[in-house]
């Protein structure tokens, strides 16, 4: 055990002490503090305004189409001729040309610019004409739209869950995918990651000749769960460094621009059936209590998740999932020469692994299903699946036989890899297959 321990703490430090692990330390969180910053600054120093020209030759958009601080609409030359080559002239964003039809309400219409528009301004002269066009049938028609404002209405379903004494607990199915899909993704992102460094490790000192020097003051099966122990613990040095910094990084962001944050709006949902934010407004909505209360309820969601057992989980199939995955990368890298022959193997090993991610949805569907159990069972898809599961509620002895069984499978696959590790380590020269792995398991 003493030489285990020597073992990890020469690869823990040969590997902190690199260049790459420093730049990827401080490089790592800056990459994912810039995800929420990088979309926010842009917005603030973004001050240009687009001109946008309309010639309607229906005369029934313009005057819907009124804009905000970033978008004006201006009345273009009568001549479509004369408007283009003025949109060329002129620092105008765009031309927006609606012809006007033989025998009906204009449904479409031309954007002319010298560039790419913007799918926000697409959007927005989209369903202002489809509000313009609806109006106009409706007239027809003799409906008041007013009236048909009057009956939309907006239905919440809010999920509770009842436990086995009856007690009541709210549950948001999007706040728990959210987690669950960000959890299974971290796992499976970090299994590839330090697997394949131990697997790179191991062919490095196999071709250096180092290893040779090594076995000969340690058994092999001391070495290789060394260097996965080791790795394991650069991993989640470098993963809580990450979470660290980057919460260290947007915190101080939004301290220095904790004003502009408060000035900003959302967005107006361009989306809706054909109503502006200016127009639901004037609609009274007789449930206007369940509304505002949808943010103590996602509030409420956050709250009863238990992210005690969550982060547990999270931290052991991370460590659990890693251990075995690294024993057969250890494997692999003793039994090639080179990283480009390590492919033929590396693809039945990592088939459940991306077969988890695969079966994401599904899982998320029906989290209690008999597919989802029988998968987060399994220790080669269990890491991932079972953190997918977690956040929807998951009995506590599901979590215990699968954490009970990826020990197993991590033991079984440790000494599955030992037997091929000790004697693929001192072999070199020799392209090996499937067939020779076989003999080195029961040389011996």
């Amino acid at each position: 055990m003493n030489k285990i321990s020597l073992i990890i703490k020469r690869e823990y430090l040969s590997r902190v002490r690199k260049k790459s692990f420093i730049v990827m330390t401080f490089l790592g969180p800056l990459l994912m503090a810039a995800v929420w910053i990088v979309p926010f600054y842009l917005s603030t120093i973004s001050d240009d305004v687009k001109i946008i020209s309309v010639l309607d030759e229906s005369g029934l958009f313009y005057k819907g189409l009124t804009g905000d601080e970033q978008t004006k609409f201006v009345k273009a030359l009568p001549d479509l001729e004369e408007a283009k080559q003025n949109l060329i002239d002129t620092d105008q964003y765009a031309l927006l040309y609606i012809p006007l039809p033989l025998s009906h309400i204009p449904t479409s219409a031309i954007l002319y610019s010298d560039g790419q528009a913007s799918l926000e301004v697409k959007i927005y002269i989209k369903n202002t004409m489809k509000r313009v066009v609806e109006d106009e049938k409706l007239k027809l028609k003799g409906i008041d739209r007013d009236v048909l404002r009057s009956i939309q209405t907006d239905i919440y379903v809010n999920s509770i869950k009842l436990d086995g004494s009856g007690n009541e607990e709210q549950s948001s199915m999007e706040i728990n995918m959210v987690l669950g899909l960000f959890s299974a993704i971290l796992i499976y992102f970090f299994i590839f990651m330090f697997g394949a460094q131990v697997m790179r490790g191991v062919i490095e000192e196999k071709t250096s000749r180092v290893i040779e020097i090594i076995v000969s003051s340690v058994r092999p099966f001391q070495l290789m769960m060394g260097k996965i122990l080791g790795i394991a613990m650069v991993g989640l040095t470098q993963f809580l460094l990450w979470v660290l910094l980057t919460l260290i990084i947007i915190t101080g962001f939004q301290m220095l621009y904790a004003d502009e944050l408060i000035k900003m709006q959302p967005m107006p949902n361009y989306t809706s059936q054909g109503l502006f934010p200016e127009e639901g407004q004037e609609v009274v909505d007789p449930f206007a209590e369940v509304q505002d209360g949808s943010l103590s309820f996602m509030i409420e969601s956050i709250m009863a998740i238990n992210f005690t057992v969550v982060i547990g989980a999270f931290i052991f199939f991370f460590i659990g999932g890693y251990l075995l995955y690294a024993a057969l990368f250890a494997a692999i890298g003793s039994a090639v020469d080179s990283e480009a022959d390590t492919q033929q193997f590396m693809i039945p090993i990592t088939i459940p692994l991306i077969l988890s991610i695969v079966m994401a949805q599904f899982v998320i569907n029906d989290p209690g299903g008999q597919v989802a159990f029988w998968f987060s069972m399994f220790p080669f898809t269990s890491p991932v699946i079972m953190m997918l599961r977690i956040p929807f509620g998951v009995p506590i002895w599901q979590i215990f036989l699968s954490g009970g069984l990826l020990i197993g499978g991590f033991l079984f696959t440790t000494w599955i890899a030992a037997r091929i590790y000790r004697i693929g380590i001192l072999m070199y020269g020799t392209k090996v297959n499937y067939k020779q792995l076989w003999k080195w398991f029961f040389q011996g």
